[in-house]
């Protein structure tokens, strides 16, 4: 089966086997340290009183949550570089945009995945409205894409390059 660009994940080995570990680690040793923290709780009595089952009740719920982000992730992660310099904006470059069209009123940000995200450069996922809009597009076009108020904003990309760490 072939996956569209939208679907793929970018990730260097790195991120890769770093997700992995953590998947690994709420699969298993983190699962059976809630089952107990639930099970203690419960000894106490009342359940509808009991803060502390209640609490780890809800820790569980985040962590089931992470650990189907992360597996629904590496599914679709593709190890490797990410593609050639094509000037083409996809999932992997880092995009430079000018807001309608002003060459002094830029942004550039990678497109990836937040799991990618790191304190060098901002990211934007492909699935939010700013990534959407620029996905597929050739450096000197314009791309249109909406705001939270509804309203439609106007970039030009300037740049589109593959990331590298």
């Amino acid at each position: 089966m072939t996956q569209t660009s939208d679907n793929v994940t970018w990730l260097t080995q790195e991120a890769y086997d770093q997700l992995k570990a953590e998947l690994e680690y709420l699969s298993g040793p983190a699962r059976t340290e809630i089952a107990m923290k639930i099970a203690a709780a419960r000894e106490e009595g009342d359940l509808r009183e009991n803060g502390g089952y209640h609490a780890a009740k809800e820790e569980q719920g985040k962590q089931e949550l992470r650990v189907r982000q992360l597996t629904q992730l590496l599914e679709n992660a593709k190890v490797g570089e990410a593609p050639a310099a094509t000037g083409v904006v996809a999932p992997g470059t880092v995009v430079t945009i000018a807001f309608d069209g002003d060459p002094d009123d830029t942004m550039t940000f990678l497109l990836a995945s937040r799991e990618y995200a790191s304190t060098d450069i901002e990211t934007y996922s492909p699935q939010s409205p700013l990534g959407s809009g620029v996905n597929g597009k050739k450096i000197g076009e314009d791309a249109s894409y909406e705001l939270p108020n509804g309203k439609k904003a106007m970039v030009r990309i300037l740049e589109a390059k593959p990331y590298t760490s």
